[in-house]
């Protein structure tokens, strides 16, 4: 379909699909070269080998065996904090140290010496590493490519065993420390309960008491008992106030750049700090994302990142407020013992003071005895619960599998690249047809011939009519339908009053097939009953004595020059109702005006023979014999063929008809394909079906002549 057959939103999509289908081979001839290229440098490139290892990674639960703390809750970042995690020097250092990667990866690149490892680290993490996590799952899938296979699951087993081992240090870092602070404390009492004993059978020594039970002493009055309940409060305060200064402590040698980590843990539980997180997290992956798509002076990428610095400076001040909270809670707990102590001190005092037994110094002793037994006692409790809880197995990490070596080399993916190879491929033959359609400056229909000719258009030939020798019969009549179609327009197309004999069909250059066209139309002209002569005219590449199997001398050249008469000359019943003069013996003989009396005193002889005289005549552009041959037809015939020449070749030779004082009968357009469209599908389609279905062979397949019969390399590509 022609660009001016029809508007372009009604035929944009057809007229594409119809440019595919006349450059099917290009594109599949581009497709290949592409894949036959994708696959030669996919064979040449170097096979890696892919292990996986996947692990199930859940966040710690915040409480312990014998405390009730809140509940936890889902942390969308915690899995995309791990990727990073797992990717730091922290992990991968220990894991190139063990393995040593900074030789073997050196070894397989061809370097002479181990690499630093740096340069190590950065190959793994750019060139072997990659962390992906399954959409809806709590699982890091870990990949290692490699050149070795065997490197790159070791690679892979080894990173996960130094998560792991990593994991489970941070989630017990905090009770290590824990239980370090409460050993030192329970040293310390067993210390003073050791020294408070001595003083305790010192004074039995110096009062000579005896049988006294130092576990519950003598003495139960009131105020006695008052010291008691103040003792136990004091013991109650000392142990909160030992963990709050532990904790303040623990907290306080945590860098301020690592506090970030904590606040989703056990140290941290305040509701406002983790939204501020959250907060700053959605506020870093939205900078993340805006760098990656604008520039650093984008008035969206600077306000993005004044929005997260203001949410890091809150965050910063409430972590560095929770510290300063942690502290006065220490101080007040302090405080609370010393006062309480104070306290203590001065009862005891009143009430040694106001005793005047001698058993008052040592009940005094022998109930301090008895408070710091029991703080003793507590310590022992607490340190023993807390020793249970850090040896409770921490399931914060699970590795699922064990990687393996890949028997089959994961990059590069055969199927991946051929697949990207044809699509591409496809993309680049579609563009490549799509550009020659744009820049093809040929006829491509009829419309086009008649918008810019100004001309009609009196047939139009397939390429399948020319495609055998013009007189082998197939047996089809469809084959010869065109041309009997064209005979029928010719003759309608002249007035009727003023019938022509003399035909010439014309064309711009070379090459069209002209002279096989010229010679079915004069065959389908004796068939309709016409006595009808042939002239090959081109003298320069004389064509139809072979295209007839007929000898070339005598003819039209011996004619004009005398050597030979028209009976001599004329090669008789070539075709039914067809004769032919072909070129003769030309010898440097060319159709020049002194021969166009003779070849017009000629033809009006013959004339009266016949009812049709058709020449056969060179190209009109660049050969002075066709324009003596126009100026003396009757009618002049232009021949295009689909899709070969310039419009402005064809357009130039109209010119040179025109300036003859000839008008162009008609236009024939020639060798047009089966998939040249619908527009040209009317004309075959209904030649074909209006033919005799009986007198079509069942396999029309036409036989190809031999090359050593007359005319055999006639038979597919015309000479002109």
């Amino acid at each position: 379909m022609s660009r001016s057959d029809s508007s372009p939103e009604t035929a944009a999509l057809p007229e594409f699909f119809q440019i595919l289908r006349q450059r099917r081979f290009l594109i599949l001839l581009v497709m290949a070269l592409v894949a036959g290229s994708a696959a030669a440098v996919t064979a040449l490139l170097p096979k890696w080998y892919l292990s996986t290892i996947n692990i199930r990674v859940e966040k710690p639960e915040g409480k312990v065996v014998f405390e009730n703390q809140a509940g936890n809750y889902y942390d969308p970042y915690f899995l995309q904090d791990q990727f990073k995690v797992i990717q730091s020097p922290k992990i991968l250092n220990p894991v190139i140290e063990n393995l040593g990667l900074n030789r073997k990866i050196a070894a397989l690149l061809g370097a002479p010496a181990p690499y630093p490892a740096d340069v190590t680290y950065e190959y793994l993490t750019k060139k072997m590493l990659r962390v992906e996590m399954p959409r809806n799952t709590s699982l890091l899938e870990v990949n290692v490519f490699s050149r070795d296979a065997a490197l790159a699951a070791a690679i892979a087993n080894e990173i996960a065993r130094a998560y792991s081992e990593d994991r489970i240090a941070f989630a017990t870092a905090e009770q290590r420390a824990g239980l370090e602070q409460l050993r030192k404390e329970l040293a310390a009492q067993e210390r003073a309960v050791a020294a408070q004993r001595d003083l305790v059978e010192k004074l039995r020594a110096e009062l000579n008491i005896s049988g006294v039970n130092l576990v519950t002493p003598q003495g139960g009055d009131i105020e006695i008992e008052t010291l008691r309940q103040m003792q136990n409060t004091l013991i109650a305060l000392k142990v909160d106030a030992i963990g709050r200064r532990t904790r303040y402590e623990n907290f306080k040698k945590i860098p301020e750049a690592g506090r970030l980590n904590l606040v989703n843990s056990e140290l941290i539980t305040d509701t406002s700090i983790q939204n501020l997180l959250q907060a700053f997290l959605v506020a870093d992956q939205n900078v993340a994302r805006l760098r990656s798509r604008l520039g650093e002076a984008h008035p969206e990428l600077i306000t993005a990142t004044g929005s997260r610095e203001k949410i890091r400076e809150q965050l910063d001040a409430r972590l560095r407020g929770y510290e300063s909270g942690l502290e006065i809670s220490c101080k007040e707990a302090e405080a609370r013992v010393a006062e309480l102590e104070k306290q203590l001190e001065e009862a005891r005092a009143r009430q040694i003071t106001s005793s005047s037994g001698r058993m008052r110094p040592f009940d005094e002793a022998v109930r301090k005895l008895d408070d710091e037994t029991r703080l003793l006692s507590t310590v022992k409790l607490v340190l023993r619960q807390r020793e249970i809880d850090y040896q409770a197995p921490k399931r914060t990490i699970e590795i699922l599998n064990t990687a393996e070596p890949a028997r089959r080399a994961a990059r590069p993916s055969w199927p991946l690249n051929l697949a990207l190879a044809f699509l591409f491929g496809a993309v680049l033959g579609v563009g490549a047809a799509v550009l020659i359609e744009f820049f093809d400056a040929s006829f491509r229909g009829v419309a086009d011939v008649e918008r810019r000719l100004q001309r009609p258009v009196l047939g139009v030939i397939p390429a399948s009519a020319t495609a055998r020798r013009p007189n082998e019969d197939s047996g089809d009549p469809a084959d010869a339908e065109p041309f009997r179609v064209l005979q029928t327009n010719i003759a309608l197309a002249r007035p009727a009053s003023a019938p022509g004999r003399t035909l010439v069909m014309l064309s711009a250059g070379p090459g069209e097939g002209k002279s096989t066209t010229l010679l079915r139309l004069a065959r389908a002209m004796g068939e309709a009953g016409a006595r009808v002569l042939l002239i090959d005219s081109d003298l320069r590449r004389p064509t139809q004595h072979r295209l007839a199997g007929a000898a070339k001398e005598p003819g039209l050249a011996d004619l004009l020059q005398g050597r030979a008469s028209p009976d001599d000359a004329t090669r008789r019943a070539i075709a039914p109702n067809l004769d032919l003069i072909p070129a003769g013996a030309i010898g440097g003989f060319t159709l020049s005006l002194l021969y166009a009396g003779r070849l017009k005193t000629l033809l009006a002889g013959l004339a009266e023979k016949y009812d049709r005289i058709v020449f056969d005549a060179p190209p009109i552009i660049g050969v002075s014999d066709a324009a003596v041959i126009t100026s003396l037809a009757d009618d002049v015939l232009l021949l295009v063929q689909y899709r070969r020449n310039p419009q402005s070749m064809v357009v130039r030779a109209q010119q040179i008809i025109t300036g003859l004082r000839k008008e162009i009968l008609g236009i024939v357009l020639n060798r047009v394909p089966g998939n040249a469209g619908d527009d040209y599908g009317y004309y075959t389609g209904n030649y074909a079906y209006y033919s005799s279905r009986d007198a079509r062979p069942r396999n029309p397949r036409p036989a190809r002549p031999r090359d050593d019969e007359p005319g055999a390399r006639e038979t597919f590509t015309e000479p002109e």
